[in-house]
């Protein structure tokens, strides 16, 4: 769970040496030659940002999470060493998997969304960062108007809420599919810790008058967002289509979690997918039409800051990052 940082440079102008005559009799000095003005400096460009067309998008830090190579969690069913192959083929440690969490920012005609908000207090130390990353970002919470959540799971909704269970986006509209707000309200007790929502009612009572549902794959801002269902993982689960034609960027959710297993291992099962064969059903048809369409992608959990697009190679699809 990859970056292009603008640097700027400043050149020195070349100033003429002074010449002194010879002889007891000082010449004038020759002018000194023209100065060339420095260049104006180019402001540095916000980490982790994203052009998507005409839009300004930026990736979120939240944090992170790390799970053993034990197969409950990623690669249900199979064994360490079926993983471990994969992960030695593609250069990466064999013992762990690291996944990022990364929520996107977007501004777009005079609005500012937020696609997901991290762990919150959920998760412990390991996440919980957004509202720093925002800061970084020059943005405050009460400039954020829209959020589209992708689904309920701990790491996505966790940040709807601050510490003290207040909204921490108190002018944003929360957009999320209707069948995944029905799931995230009817949550009972075990449900919600399963998900890793420990304040599921505090949550749900502070961001009710704040919900605005919708049906899946809906229009949300017409040539700004569009849902697009991406079943399996939850009831509800939502990508969202942001800006359109070659420069649009899908925002994936958790259809996949690794940038190398989920990809190349679509048929794999993953522990969090409520139904797995749907999802993993939904995985490979999301990889194979986003490589033939060549269509950028936005993985909240792949390394930072988390675009690429899909690639095929052989028989199979890898993940390659811009």
């Amino acid at each position: 769970m990859p970056k292009n940082h603008i640097r700027a440079s400043i050149a020195l102008a070349v100033l003429s040496t002074l010449t002194l005559a010879a002889c007891s009799k000082k010449e004038s000095a020759p002018a000194p030659a023209e100065q060339t003005p420095p260049p104006a400096q180019t402001e540095a460009a916000t980490p982790g940002s994203i052009r998507i067309g005409e839009l300004t998008g930026i990736a979120l830090k939240d944090g992170g999470l790390e799970f053993p190579n034990d197969n409950k969690i990623l690669a249900v069913g199979k064994t360490p060493e079926d993983v471990a192959a994969v992960l030695t083929a593609n250069g990466l440690p064999t013992d762990k998997l690291n996944l990022t969490i990364s929520p996107l920012l977007v501004k777009a005609a005079g609005r500012t969304l937020l696609f997901d908000t991290g762990a919150g207090t959920n998760f412990g130390p390991s996440a919980g960062e957004l509202s720093k990353s925002l800061a970084d970002a020059g943005i405050q919470a009460d400039q954020v108007t829209d959020i589209f959540i992708s689904h309920a799971h701990g790491d996505h909704v966790g940040g709807l809420i601050n510490a003290d269970g207040a909204l921490a986006f108190p002018n944003a509209a929360i957009h999320l599919s209707a069948p995944e707000w029905t799931f995230l309200k009817d949550m009972k007790e075990e449900m919600a810790k399963a998900t890793g929502n420990p304040r599921h009612a505090q949550m749900v009572a502070a961001i009710t008058p704040k919900v605005a549902a919708f049906e899946p794959g809906a229009e949300l801002i017409p040539g700004v967002v569009k849902a697009v269902p991406i079943t399996g993982h939850t009831p509800g689960h939502s990508g969202y289509l942001i800006g359109s034609g070659e420069s649009s960027l899908l925002y994936i959710g958790d259809s996949m979690h690794h940038y190398v297993i989920s990809v190349q291992k679509p048929d794999w099962t993953i522990a969090f997918d409520g139904d797995a064969p749907t999802a993993q059903k939904s995985r490979a048809e999301l990889i194979a039409q986003s490589a033939a369409n060549k269509q950028r992608i936005y993985a909240v959990h792949f390394p930072y800051p988390g675009v690429g697009k899909f690639e095929q190679r052989g028989e199979g699809y890898v993940w390659v990052a811009e």
